[in-house]
């Protein structure tokens, strides 16, 4: 998206495969972005920030919450009507919380009571705002970033809760002065951006995608005997809380030969497997919540799965989001796990789950979303018996090799 409205061409190296990505491909095809894919490069030619011509045909966005609220901020700064659009899940997601400030802006967003598809009369130039965040959402504050770029002043964006960081490197990158500062509260952080602003197109390498590997490491983590190597993994502070948990919880990961490139920290994962059952460091289980819950949101259902094995358990709460992602990933983790022969209490904002337990093989509902499927892909690698994962396409969402790739790793580590 920054490479679209950017002046001039950037070619983005290491281009994922998911539904997800390939659907913003489509939906800047739509709007008169050029563009051209090799292998994992994509060659986009930008047209500048108001270059973007309206689309005769909805965009669709699929399954891909981070299109439709960004995108919608993009398009909020444009002098032209869109209608943005996608699948099932993705029209049951909460907008007003971007329909809400980008108004304030000065668009006009219709809805279907605050689900998509949303209908969006945009303006050029928009007003500046000093919002703070409602709820701890990157996908929220970088929608109203990519608003502010066409506002005519200074935007700011108070978050209470540090969320992940990436538009804020990558509006960096691009040459855009996006300053970060420490809020009045303790932990909170303070986004402003002066528009309009116009930068240059620039080339980008993209690292291995951390919440994608997690299943990997935690499957390795698992299994006695394991060794695995991830390269050139993405290590972003702001979301390497995984490997940090992991860690806490007794397992074997080492970070090694840190670099950074496109703004974006890097490395080299080792992962070694269990000689025996880790114990946490908490005197019962381990808690995650709070501030911890927005680092960790996409890893929560397979940290879930992790404590069924861990002494003492692991308690999730303060993460009411995750009933309102592709589905409802508190109901469905539970149910999984309990099929599995877990004990989980569940509670409206999270679970926790005892631990040690021996699973055993049962049929998964994944309720057609991508992390849940591969979360007890890898509860059915430490289970005796046979898991069956119904629906389990879902994983092209966000990496449709996923069980290709661990099928050939499970497979390398049963070599002499």
């Amino acid at each position: 998206m920054m490479a679209a409205i950017a002046n001039g061409t950037s070619r983005i190296k290491n281009f994922s495969t998911s539904a997800d990505c390939q659907g913003t491909l489509s939906c800047l095809r739509q709007l008169g972005v050029e563009l051209q894919r090799a292998g994992s490069d994509v060659l986009i030619h930008g047209v500048g920030l108001r270059g973007l011509r309206a689309s005769g045909e909805p965009l669709d966005c699929g399954n891909s919450g981070t299109t439709i609220r960004l995108l919608a901020g993009i398009l909020a700064g444009q002098n032209f009507t869109s209608t943005l659009t996608g699948d099932e899940s993705l029209g049951s997601r909460p907008m007003q919380r971007i329909i809400e400030p980008l108004e304030m802006m000065g668009a006009q967003i219709s809805s279907h009571d605050g689900r998509a598809p949303l209908v969006i009369q945009g303006r050029a130039p928009l007003r500046p705002i000093i919002y703070k965040l409602l709820v701890a959402s990157a996908q929220v504050k970088s929608s109203i970033l990519f608003a502010g770029l066409n506002a005519n002043g200074q935007t700011e964006v108070t978050e209470l809760t540090p969320t992940r960081d990436h538009t804020e490197r990558m509006l960096q990158w691009f040459g855009v002065p996006a300053h970060v500062r420490p809020g009045d509260r303790e932990g909170s952080r303070v986004i402003t951006i002066d528009g309009p602003i116009a930068f240059s197109g620039r080339d980008v390498t993209i690292p291995g995608d951390l919440s994608s590997a997690s299943y990997f490491i935690a499957a390795a983590s698992l299994m006695p005997g394991s060794s695995l190597e991830i390269p050139n993994l993405g290590t972003n502070p702001s979301r390497a809380l995984f490997l940090e948990q992991m860690r806490m919880l007794g397992f074997d990961i080492e970070i090694e030969d840190e670099t950074e490139a496109s703004h974006e920290p890097r490395a080299n994962i080792r992962v070694g497997g269990r000689k025996g059952i880790p114990e946490s460091d908490a005197e019962s289980l381990l808690t995650l919540r709070s501030s911890l819950v927005p680092q960790l949101i996409d890893e929560l259902p397979l940290l879930a799965v992790v404590g069924s094995q861990i002494k003492g358990g692991i308690e999730i709460r303060d993460a009411a989001e995750l009933r309102i992602k592709e589905s409802d990933r508190i109901a469905a983790t539970v149910e999984g796990l309990r099929a599995m022969g877990a004990e989980v209490e569940e509670f409206e904002d999270g679970l926790r789950v005892h631990g040690p337990t021996r699973l055993h093989g049962a049929k998964i509902d994944p309720r057609g979303d991508h992390r849940l499927a591969m979360s007890f892909a890898v509860a059915g690698l430490i289970a005796e018996g046979e898991t069956e994962i119904g629906d389990a396409e879902c994983v092209a969402v966000s990496f449709p090799e996923f069980f290709g790739l661990l099928e050939s790793v499970v497979e390398r580590s049963r070599l002499p």
